[in-house]
């Protein structure tokens, strides 16, 4: 589990660094929606301006889909669409957000800073059929029953060679200063 929770948030926002690598978050090439100075509460303009970003770019494809974190999408059940509707930004079914998936996974950040704004959450939209995970060789999997022998534990660890790559950055929009609380 703690591998592929690792290989998640590489995909995501890895940095790139350190044999990480680089995740759709930090791809240069990316739409990007900007909330306020200190961040702003995601509303409704912002779920259009992240497809607009998309759409103005030309993009085509049939994987659109919203990635965001437990935090947004509470946020955005709570969140009315307009004034008169009665309506959520986040509604009940299977295309919960302005008629696209959308995939909730803590490994989107929600401890991001922009100004004096803090513990701010990313809303990621795009085409993830532009998203590719290369994988070489076979998951290593090493058991050592000695190093932890002396507490009557195995010690396991686990390895796999892997990268990812972004075909198309202009496929991909975020919005890294969302507001939750």
């Amino acid at each position: 589990l703690r591998l592929a929770l690792a290989m998640d948030q590489a995909g995501i926002n890895g940095t790139g660094a350190n044999n990480q690598p680089l995740g759709i978050m930090n791809q240069s090439g990316i739409g990007s929606v900007v909330g306020g100075t200190d961040g702003a509460a995601p509303d409704w303009a912002d779920i259009v301006n992240l497809e607009s970003e998309i759409a103005n770019a030309n993009v085509a494809g049939s994987r659109f889909c919203y990635l965001t974190n437990t935090k947004v999408r509470g946020k955005l059940k709570q969140t009315l669409l307009d004034a008169g509707s009665g309506r959520f930004v986040w509604s009940v079914g299977d295309q919960p957000v302005n008629g696209y998936n959308a995939v909730v996974s803590n490994q989107v950040p929600s401890d991001l800073t922009k100004g004096s704004g803090t513990a701010l959450s990313a809303i990621l939209y795009g085409n993830f059929a532009d998203v590719i995970i290369g994988m070489w060789g076979g998951l290593d999997i090493q058991v050592d029953p000695y190093t932890q022998a002396i507490k009557g534990a195995v010690r396991v660890t686990a390895f796999q060679d892997m990268d990812i790559a972004v075909r198309h950055p202009e496929s991909f929009a975020v919005m890294a200063d969302a507001i939750t609380v």
